[in-house]
């Protein structure tokens, strides 16, 4: 190059007078252009190679629209002077200068590739191929590029002739007239037509191998799937049989010579480079193996050896080259294993370990610049797809596609994945494959790391289509989409409806009513044709909301099974269903989210309070769907969540209104997480460590009581005072209530206290808090659809002859010289649950001394507890009820157990703080603490009062009503059985024929154990 001192200044007239500021506006316009080293650009404008083409501000805007103008512009100067003589060199200025879609492409191209730079240069006259595809609707497929290729003769002829190819390709895809999907389907198709023309150059070079063989190319990975990038390595797998008389080893043997001697040609580097390295390594028993098999061989092979990832490969297997007949012969042979795989054991966590494993090899360093390995990089995208159609795929053949893309759109489609869950991955994925085409233009290497050097990254983004801030829109952009694909990734990739749909037997993932009923039979539902019926209702139509239940109903109906009652189960989730059928996140929450259909499943199946309070608020299903949905809330923040409802409320009644649906929605909470387990310890089941569960349930149900109650007094106290009574009022809760053990259907057992406020008459306080407590009373026993939350006072003084509100003074001079022992006894359980905080705590301290007497109870009070212990038992329990199984009253259930430990702490409360404990297990194992009761006897005790608990709340949860003895109707008794952990013995859902009398055994086992400790401690000592 020359710099010509007589030409025209192409920025005179544009800059300041002294040379200085004109080298200066001169810079300051090419930075604007996009040039990174102005000084350069500014030099080769001005040489002689480029003449007035030089000065043309339209070659300036069309090297500031490339993705690197110093590269663009350097590449065209060598273009030019490449050119063979003088006409030549003309012609390339002259069409440049007037023609701007053949200008944009070639300079995009020169911005985008160095390496193609270098091709150009090396050959010049190959530019005039960026003419033949100008228009957008003219696409170039494998017709086109085996007439391309067709005058080849030698392998660097094909060398030339790829890149020649290539180039239209690439400047299609820079200038925006091709997508990315175009693009990588170009690629695809250029690559398969040179591995034709690469076979008939082998075929050339060896007749007699040719004449030997069938020789059939199969194309894996990307290229199968149509998804090549610039440089990829081509997966392929070779399919030989003999022809003629030929004998089968000899025939192989040509083959195997043909299919090497295919890879030289391809994969070599000569002076003009090289195509492609041609891999043959996802060939049966890889790189070990032999290169070339017969089709008898591949089949041998597969039915016997071939592992779970060989057939995730054979997803995207294609014939692209060679014998048509023996390559269609090869896919159609191996697709009904690719679609049989999913039924092995263990499909799904092989394939989610192999993709961990993969990342695992990463090295570290480059972790984070992988685009297609790392977190949140293609890989994520293809093997979620990947692993969805090959476990939905079996029973619906619209997602047998072997190209992403296309893949993702039927899963949509079909409702296996959410709309804008595909979208989004779809949109990611489009960007990741656009950059990583980028990086390999550059230089045409594979590699698949975001490079790190500024001005590469800036050419990066530049060429994506980021022009104020390239690498910094670059990277915000980069980072927001692998984000969008991990989470995407996790959320399909480790879907737990993915493994149970796998394990389904082939035939079961579709919803054949034949089928379906002969399923039901054998899963034991008792009533086939009603669930046909359900069935049918859920899943027929073409409707998104059909397609999605058609996906979930094989999973739910052996999930259904596996419980007492498949057919309340089923008639359940229809009604759910029915009532949120049209609302778009919950079908999109059961295939999604976590574990949210089995949980439903086993919560629908288990019984009918959980169903019934779902029923009544089925948005509550919600709270399915992960751990952190399951939680209890707490007292004080379902205090508060009560209280602001009441305020919103106009009226007292539509505020009890507000305070019951939180109730409700927290009973289900609570009964949803009881029967899945989530309150178990971890990695142990519920029923073998059952004691954190009832506690968690009885403290959880207790809380939620506690904030009814205390909306419903500020509900009371607004109707009639607005923000404050005459008096103060504090609720205290007894019983199971007070210590924070209630079930499910326990009453509310409570004492009402007040205290005049100052300047206040006490007849007019005690109106007042009579009025409140009545009115208390009055709301929560309004007729409701909720459960009723019954309030019992008979625990206060004088039980039910004695007034309903005392004040503390009342309270104080009763206990001083009326009290019995056994309200002792019963105050051994009182904790403020409501109201007047302070006041409530002033009254626990004014009965501590009662409860916890600083003199041991003489004989005389300890034989009146005794006799009301004995009189309870024999007055209480109802007629004909079985003593040895009644879990309340019954020999060894929660009366000898609770009141065997309250014995202890009135005994010796005053002087062991422990014990001073509203709670009975706390208090059992603060009596073990201090050498008061041995360890074995506090175990069985223990084992005996979880035992009985647990009975009565699965009582509630089975029968939808609260009872103390175990049910009499075998499903139902088959269904309490389950809760306990104890499983049918004969087939799932055959409940009546199930462990019932093993249930039975158990209880009276552990119980009469337990009574044998009770008359030891209560009786005898």
């Amino acid at each position: 190059m020359t710099n010509d001192p007589t030409r025209p200044d192409p920025y005179r007239g544009q800059r300041g007078g002294d040379s200085g500021g004109r080298r200066r506006s001169a810079s300051t316009r090419l930075l604007r252009y996009g040039f990174n080293d102005p000084a350069t650009a500014a030099r080769l404008l001005a040489t002689e190679e480029l003449g007035e083409l030089g000065t043309d501000a339209v070659l300036l805007d069309a090297l500031g629209a490339t993705a690197d103008p110093d590269l663009a512009l350097l590449g065209l100067i060598r273009l030019v002077e490449a050119q063979p003589d003088e006409t030549a060199r003309r012609t390339l200025l002259r069409t440049v200068g007037s023609a701007k879609p053949l200008r944009d492409r070639l300079l995009g191209v020169l911005g985008a590739s160095e390496a193609l730079g270098d091709h150009l240069a090396t050959h010049p006259e190959d530019w005039h191929t960026l003419a033949v595809y100008e228009s957008a609707d003219l696409n170039p497929g494998v017709a086109d590029f085996e007439a391309a290729l067709a005058d080849v003769r030698d392998p660097d002829a094909l060398r030339v002739g790829y890149r020649r190819a290539m180039l239209t390709i690439a400047a299609r895809d820079v200038c925006g007239t091709a997508d990315f999907v175009q693009n990588a389907a170009e690629l695809t198709d250029l690559a398969t037509a040179t591995l034709r023309r690469a076979l008939a150059l082998a075929e050339a070079d060896a007749p007699e191998d040719a004449a030997a063989c069938r020789l059939a190319v199969i194309a894996m990975g990307k290229a199968g799937g149509r998804e090549l990038n610039y440089v990829s390595d081509v997966d392929v797998i070779f399919v030989a049989e003999a022809v003629g008389d030929t004998e089968e080893a000899p025939a192989v043997q040509a083959a195997t010579r043909l299919a090497a001697h295919l890879m030289r040609i391809c994969s070599d580097t000569t002076a003009e480079g090289t195509i492609w390295p041609v891999d043959a390594n996802l060939r049966p028993e890889g790189r070990n193996g032999p290169l070339v098999r017969t089709l008898a061989s591949h089949l041998a092979y597969y039915q016997r050896w071939a592992k779970t990832w060989e057939f995730q490969a054979l997803l995207k297997a294609r014939p692209v080259a060679g014998d048509e007949t023996l390559g269609a012969a090869y896919c159609q042979a191996l697709e009904p294993m690719v679609w049989q795989v999913s039924e092995r054991e263990n499909f799904v966590p092989d394939v989610q370990q192999m993709r961990r494993r993969v990342i695992a090899e990463i090295p570290a360093g480059q972790r984070e610049r992988q685009l297609k390995l790392g977190p949140g990089g293609l890989r994520d995208v293809e093997f979620a797809v990947q692993l969805l159609q090959l476990v939905h795929g079996r029973g619906d053949t619209t997602l047998r596609s072997s190209t992403t893309l296309v893949a993702l759109d039927a899963l949509a489609t079909g409702g296996y994945v959410g709309r804008q869950d595909a979208a989004a991955l779809d949109a990611s994925y489009r960007f990741l494959r656009t950059m990583e085409h980028r990086i390999q233009l550059h230089k045409l290497r594979r590699t698949h790391l975001v490079p790190e050097d500024e001005a590469d990254l800036r050419r990066l983004g530049r060429g994506v289509g980021f022009r104020a801030e390239p690498v910094t829109e670059l990277t915000r952009a980069w980072k927001r989409h692998a984000s969008v694909v991990r989470r995407l990734h996790e959320k399909l990739f480790y879907r737990p409806l993915l493994d149970a749909v796998a394990q389904l037997a082939p035939g079961e993932a579709g919803l054949s009513l034949d089928a379906a009923r002969l399923r039901m039979e054998a899963l034991g539902y008792a009533d086939p044709s009603s669930a046909l019926r359900h069935l049918e209702a859920l899943a027929s139509g073409v409707s998104r909301k059909a397609a999605i239940q058609r996906t979930l109903l094989p999973v739910l109906l052996g999930w259904f099974a596996d419980s007492a009652d498949p057919d309340a189960g089923l008639l359940n989730f229809r009604k759910v269903s029915d009532a949120l059928g049209k609302t778009p996140w919950y079908l999109r929450l059961l295939r999604d989210e976590g574990a949210a259909a089995e949980n439903l499943a086993r919560v629908l199946s288990a019984g009918r309070l959980a169903p019934d309070l779902l029923l009544r608020a089925p948005e509550a299903v919600a709270l399915l769907g992960g751990p952190e949905g399951l939680a209890p809330r707490g007292r004080r923040a379902l205090t508060q969540e009560v209280l602001a409802a009441v305020r919103r409320a106009d009226s007292a009644e539509a505020a009890v209104d507000a305070a019951r649906g939180v109730r409700r929605r927290e009973l289900f909470r609570t009964a949803a997480a009881d029967l899945i387990g989530a309150y178990g310890t971890e990695g142990v089941p519920a029923h073998e460590d059952p004691a954190p569960t009832v506690d968690r349930v009885g403290e959880a149900i207790s809380d939620v009581n506690a904030a009814a109650i205390a909306g419903t007094l500020r509900a009371a106290t607004r109707a009639r005072w607005g923000d404050e009574l005459p008096t103060r009022f504090a609720v205290i809760g007894m019983g199971r209530f007070g210590g924070r053990e209630m079930g499910y259907g326990s009453d509310a057992d409570v004492l009402f206290v007040h205290e005049p406020r100052e300047g206040v008459e006490e007849g007019e306080a005690n109106k007042a808090a009579f009025a409140v407590a009545t009115e208390l009373q009055r709301l929560l026993q309004l007729p409701s659809s909720d459960p009723p939350l019954l309030i019992d006072t008979d625990l206060r003084p004088e039980g039910k002859s004695g007034p309903l509100v005392r004040t503390l003074s009342s309270y104080r001079a009763y206990y001083r010289r009326w009290s019995a022992v056994w309200e002792s006894q019963a105050l051994l359980r009182a904790r403020p649950v409501a109201g007047d905080e302070e006041l409530g705590a002033r009254f626990i301290e004014l009965v501590d001394p009662l409860r916890y007497p600083e003199d041991r109870p003489g004989e005389d009070a300890v034989r009146e507890i005794r006799r009301l212990k004995a009189r309870m038992e024999g007055e209480r329990l109802p007629r004909g009820a079985d003593p040895t199984t009644h879990v309340k009253l019954g020999r060894g259930g929660l009366s000898d157990v609770e009141w065997t430990v309250q014995l202890l702490q009135l005994r010796h409360g005053s002087r062991v703080p422990q014990l001073r404990t509203t709670s009975t297990r706390p208090a059992l194992a603060a009596a073990l603490e201090a050498g008061l009761i041995d360890a074995e006897d506090a175990e069985v005790l223990d084992a005996a009062w979880l035992l009985a608990t647990r009975v009565r709340n699965a009582v509630m949860l089975v029968r939808g009503r609260p009872g103390d003895t175990f049910p009499s109707e075998a499903r139902e008794l088959a269904a309490v059985g389950r809760y306990l952990g104890h499983e049918p013995s004969s087939s799932a859902g055959q409940a009546e024929i199930g462990a019932s009398g093993e249930v039975l055994e158990d209880y009276r086992r552990t119980t009469r154990r337990a009574r044998a400790v009770v008359d030891r401690l209560f009786y005898e000592d």
